[in-house]
Parts: structure tokens; C-alpha cells; sequence
């Protein structure tokens, strides 16, 4: 049986035409259930084997349009892994989050809320690798001939947003900052749609505003021409995570290929930094979008890793509580008990420096 959730390819480095700029998938990742499960008190054992053992491996990992297979093929790192890399895309990041628990993919990296979501519902993943960003591509987009001027304006207004996203945790941050709830029968009332349909509804009015990440950002705000009513930029913390599934960080095997794609990843992305106009224009070709709107895109959304340290844990965890105090979740999250630094060590020397 299929998922139509994401695609799924096997990447010995081999050039592939996005069919579509925007994908649907269905996210129904459940939020039910205690925020501490007993597997996850526990640390998972950080056991490994000698690099060169991993030929026969496959490593599946979890991706999002513009995300880790373009990054790692645009550098020349994915040709460096001594295993072979499947990568399934995803619309968004909490059913990445879904299928590593579900064991269908070992790793992803995603936006600040999906571990979030994730921890709620007891998710069999870690949080392994961390990623800053100044959250300047996470906007709150209007209609060209919107009336709206303010976050406060968005009052009694619809605003489509993909749940569990970053841009819900961007959505959540600036109506709190405004004094404004979020929720059915609340200030504003969130339409949750994957972005596929979040174009739909905006572009024929169903919806006042939307909430939304790059690169779609950047390509609506090229091909759509809305007015950008705030950026998260100063608001949310803007960190990306490569959460893991606690199978993979089990399997000493999977652990060491988990540990050399993240070392891969923090290097590509140092790669991209130093090379910004060679890597926007291999990124715009690798996944099939307008030059000028992968420019734009990545040249606000790069993403070094940094150490998972207690400051990105306590900044984490004000987001986890401000979903939780609004009634978002019905759980009370402990971020730091679904976080494992064990490859931190391993990264330090890649660790880069955020976009100012």
C-alpha cells in the first residue's frame, strides 16, 4: 500500500525534475496521549562501527522542497557518504516526524514547532542536530489589495497555516504579541492546510492572510505579488532541528550514518554560505523553481548548525509552553527529554555562525 503523504528515491547522486512546486500531503499527526513516554526518560545507548561497514546501507532519510538532498548535492557532500542516501519528501515537517516514528524514515531536519508536536505526541524521535536561522523567510503574507496594516488587524480574520509547522509557531508568537488568541471561536481562527491548498485559499480569497516558510515565501511573493505583513524575523527563535528515530539511534549501524550525514549537512551548509550566488542558482535548478525566487530564498534561510545547548532548549521550551498556554496542545511538553547532543561533539568544528 502506498502513502501519498511523501515520495520516496534512492540517491546514488542522481538528477531529478520536481514535478510540482507544490506538493499536497495529508498531516495527521495525532496529538493524543502523556508527553513523557518511558522509552524517552531513557538515553538511547550512542553505540557505532567503523565508517567503511556502511556500503551496504541505505539510509532513509526525510526531506522538504529546497531541503537536504538539493544542499547535499549542490556541495558535493552527498557523493562523499560511504552508504547510499534514500530521501522521501514531505510538505512539512510534523509527518516527517510521523513516519521516523512510524520507522519508515531514520532522519529529517525540520522547523522549531514539529519536535514540538512531536514531543505532545509521544514521537519515538530525539532531536540530534540543531540549525540557526534569522526566521526572516517565515512570513505572514496578505492579499496585494488587503486592507489589513498590523498583526492586530488580523482580529475575526481566517488565516491558513500548515498545523504543527513553523509558520503555526510564527502565527502563534506574533498574535500573542498582539494580545490576540488563536483558535475556533477565538480572535483568529487558523485554516489548517498543507501549502498546496494554503495557495488555493489564498489566492481565491478564502482566507484573509497566510502563514508560510521559504522557499514557498519567496515563490509566492515573486509569482502572487501579496503584500509581507510581518516576518518572524525577532519574534521566533528560527532554529531548524534533524530529529532521528529512536530505531536508527538504536541500531549502531544506523547511528554512525545518522552521525556522517549530519557532519555532511553542517558542511554543505558552510558550503552554501561561502558560495551564495553558485549555491541559489543550483538550488533553484535542483527543485525546479525561478532563479530569482531561489535567490531570494536562500539568500535569508540559510541554515548553520550550532550546538544543542541549554539556550536553544529554554527558547524551545518557551515555544512549547506558549502552544500549551493557549490550548494549541493539550500537553505540557519537557523539550530537553526529547533532546540527545551525542553528535554535537562530532559537529563542533562545522558549527557556523546565524545570519544577522
Amino acid at each position: 500500500m502506498t502513502d501519498d503523504r511523501f515520495s520516496v528515491r534512492a540517491t546514488r547522486p542522481r538528477r531529478r525534475v520536481l514535478a510540482a512546486v507544490l506538493a499536497t500531503a495529508a498531516l495527521t499527526l495525532g496529538l493524543a496521549g502523556c508527553v513523557q513516554r518511558e522509552d524517552n526518560a531513557e538515553s538511547i545507548a550512542n553505540e557505532t562501527v567503523d565508517v567503511a561497514s556502511l556500503r551496504d546501507l541505505t539510509l532513509r532519510v526525510g526531506d522538504q522542497k529546497g531541503g537536504t538532498e538539493a544542499l547535499l548535492r549542490a556541495s558535493g557532500e552527498l557523493e562523499k557518504l560511504p552508504f547510499t542516501v534514500e530521501f522521501s519528501t514531505f510538505t512539512s515537517g510534523p509527518p516527517q516526524i510521523e513516519a521516523a516514528t512510524a520507522g519508515k524514515i531514520d532522519f529529517a531536519v525540520t522547523g522549531n514547532t514539529p519536535p514540538i508536536f512531536g514531543a505532545a505526541a509521544n514521537a519515538k524521535v530525539k532531536i540530534v542536530t540543531g540549525y540557526a536561522n534569522n526566521a526572516s523567510g517565515d512570513a505572514i503574507l496578505i492579499p496585494g489589495n488587503s486592507p489589513l496594516t498590523s498583526v492586530a488587524d488580523l482580529k475575526g480574520k481566517k488565516v491558513a497555516v500548515a498545523k504543527g509547522s513553523s509558520a503555526h509557531g510564527h502565527l502563534l508568537l506574533q498574535l500573542n504579541k498582539a494580545g490576540l488568541t488563536l483558535g475556533p471561536g477565538k480572535d483568529v481562527e487558523p485554516v489548517f492546510l498543507q501549502p498546496a491548498d494554503a495557495l488555493s485559499a489564498f489566492t481565491s480569497g478564502n482566507v484573509d492572510a497566510w502563514a508560510i516558510w521559504d522557499p514557498y515565501t519567496a515563490i509566492v511573493q515573486l509569482e502572487n505579488n501579496p503584500k509581507t505583513l510581518v516576518t518572524a524575523e525577532g519574534v521566533s527563535n528560527g532554529f531548524g532541528f534533524g530529529i532521528a528515530g529512536d530505531e536508527a539511534l538504536a541500531d549502531p549501524r544506523r547511528n554512525t550514518a545518522v552521525r556522517e550525514l549530519a557532519i555532511g549537512i553542517a558542511r554543505a551548509a558552510n558550503w552554501a554560505t561561502a558560495n551564495p550566488d553558485a549555491w541559489a542558482e543550483q538550488y533553484s535548478a535542483e527543485v525546479g523553481i525561478d532563479p530569482r525566487a531561489g535567490k531570494v530564498a536562500q539568500g535569508r534561510s540559510l541554515r548553520p548548525a550550532i550546538a544543542l545547548d541549554d539556550s536553544v532548549v529554554a527558547s524551545e521550551q518557551k515555544l512549547a509552553d506558549a502552544f500549551a498556554d493557549s490550548g494549541q496542545l493539550q500537553v505540557q511538553v519537557d523539550f530537553a527529554s526529547f533532546v540527545d547532543n551525542r553528535y554535537d561533539e562530532s559537529l563542533a568544528p562545522l558549527f557556523g555562525t546565524p545570519q544577522s
